[in-house]
C-alpha cells in the first residue's frame, strides 16, 4: 500500500472514530431517557389510586394491567386504535405513492425543487394548527364539502423512488413491459424498504394520538384519549400507565415484524 493510501486510509478511520465519539454522547442518554422514563411507566403502571384521598399509594399490584388486558372497554378501543392506525397508514401510502412517483421521475427539476418544498412546509406548522385546519376542510360547510358537492375523501417514499434508476424503468419499456408490471415487479420491490421506514412513523404517530381524534374525529375513543382522560380528569395516573404500555408493546410487536422482513436493512 503506497504511502497516499496509506494516509487517505489513517484519515477516514480518524474521521469515522471522531464520528462515532461525537455521536456516543447524545446516542447514551437518549438510549438512558429512554429506558429510564419506559421503567418508570412500568413502575407508576403496578402503583394503586385511594379510592378516598385520591392519592397514588405504592402498592405493588397487577390490577391496572389485568383491567386493561381483560376489560372489554380497553379491548374495544384497542382495536379501534390498530384499526385507524393502519388505516391512516395505507391512506397514506396510497396518496403518497402516486405523488411521489411524479415528483421523482415525471416532474422537471424546478418543479421538482417546489414540490419538496411544497411538501416539506406543513411539518413547519404547529401541530394543533394543522389540526385546527383539517377540521375547517373537512366541517360542514368546509372547503371539502363545497369543493365535492358534500362527500369528503379521505413522504420516506419520494427519497425511496429518486433511487430508483431510470436506465431499469426505460429497459421496462424497452421490453415491452405495461405500465403496472413494471410498477409491480421492479419500483415496489426496490420501494418497499421506504414504504416500510414510512409505515413506522405514521403508524406510531397514529397509534398514540389524542389531539386530532378531540378536534377532528367523533365521539369514539382512542387509547390516547383514555390516557389523557386518567391523567387528567379521572386522576388516575396508574390505570393511565397501565393503558399506555398498550402501544408500546404493540410498536415493539410492529417493529420486530418488520425487522423480520429485512425491508429496514436495504434502505
Amino acid at each position: 500500500m503506497t504511502t497516499a493510501r496509506r494516509a487517505s486510509a489513517y484519515l477516514t478511520t480518524h474521521a469515522r472514530t471522531r464520528l462515532a465519539l461525537l455521536l456516543a454522547a447524545p446516542l447514551t442518554w437518549l438510549v438512558l431517557v429512554y429506558v429510564v422514563a419506559l421503567a418508570a411507566l412500568l413502575v407508576t403502571a403496578l402503583w394503586t389510586v385511594d379510592s378516598f384521598t385520591g392519592e397514588i399509594t405504592q402498592t405493588w399490584t397487577l390490577d391496572n394491567i389485568v383491567t386493561v388486558v381483560t376489560g372489554a372497554l380497553y379491548q374495544a378501543v384497542t382495536l379501534r386504535t390498530i384499526a385507524v392506525a393502519l388505516l391512516v397508514t395505507v391512506i397514506d401510502i396510497a396518496v403518497a405513492l402516486p405523488v411521489a412517483f411524479f415528483m421523482a421521475k415525471v416532474a422537471s427539476p424546478r418543479l421538482q425543487r417546489v414540490l419538496v418544498v411544497a411538501v416539506l412546509m406543513p411539518l413547519w406548522a404547529s401541530y394543533l394548527v394543522k389540526a385546527y385546519a383539517w377540521r375547517s376542510v373537512l366541517a360542514e360547510g368546509g372547503v371539502a364539502d363545497w369543493a365535492t358537492g358534500g362527500n369528503s375523501p379521505g413522504f420516506g417514499i419520494y427519497a425511496g423512488l429518486e433511487r430508483v434508476p431510470d436506465s431499469l424503468l426505460e429497459a421496462s419499456s424497452d421490453l415491452g413491459a405495461p405500465t403496472a408490471q413494471t410498477l409491480r415487479l421492479i419500483v415496489l420491490p426496490m420501494l418497499w424498504p421506504a414504504i416500510i421506514a414510512g409505515s413506522i412513523f405514521s403508524f406510531s404517530l397514529s397509534l398514540g394520538d389524542y389531539i386530532t381524534v378531540n378536534i377532528v374525529g367523533g365521539a369514539n375513543q382512542l387509547l390516547g384519549n383514555l390516557v389523557y382522560t386518567n391523567v387528567g380528569a379521572a386522576n388516575n395516573l396508574p390505570l393511565a400507565a397501565a393503558i399506555a404500555l398498550v402501544p408500546i408493546v404493540i410498536m415493539f410487536v410492529y417493529l420486530g415484524a418488520v425487522r423480520r422482513t429485512g425491508a429496514l436493512e436495504n434502505l
